[in-house]
């Protein structure tokens, strides 16, 4: 089984920085891509960063230059910096995870999700 757990979420005044979490555990072989999407309101779920295995990272326009997302291989752990914040950025945010399973699954996981809120 793979658990992934999320955390750092919260109420952020505009222009507040949150950093968000989300830490893979259970029977992994390996990680490849790891990925923080978000869904806000009424709206479809979007992705807002991409990191590969090799460190390669890729954002939403909408992000860029606010938002920065890093890996820590050996926690299996993969963050999301959120600078400048604005109202638009609220929603719930997921992490994404594609591994392989130690019985060697490759598999896509999806965390609980985690609500940010931006508002004064």
């Amino acid at each position: 089984q793979v658990q992934l757990v999320e955390s750092g979420g919260g109420l952020v005044q505009p222009g507040g920085s949150l950093r968000l979490s989300c830490a893979a555990s259970g029977m992994i072989f390996s990680i490849d891509a790891m990925e923080w999407h978000r869904q806000a309101p009424g709206k479809q779920r979007e992705l807002v960063a991409a990191i590969t295995s090799g460190g390669s990272t890729n954002y939403a326009d909408s992000v860029k230059g606010r938002f920065t997302i890093s890996r820590d291989k050996a926690k299996m752990t993969v963050y999301l910096q959120m600078n400048g914040l604005r109202p638009e950025d609220t929603a719930v945010y997921y992490c994404n995870v594609r591994l392989t399973t130690l019985a060697g699954v490759y598999s896509n996981y999806w965390g609980q999700g985690t609500q940010v809120t931006v508002s004064s």
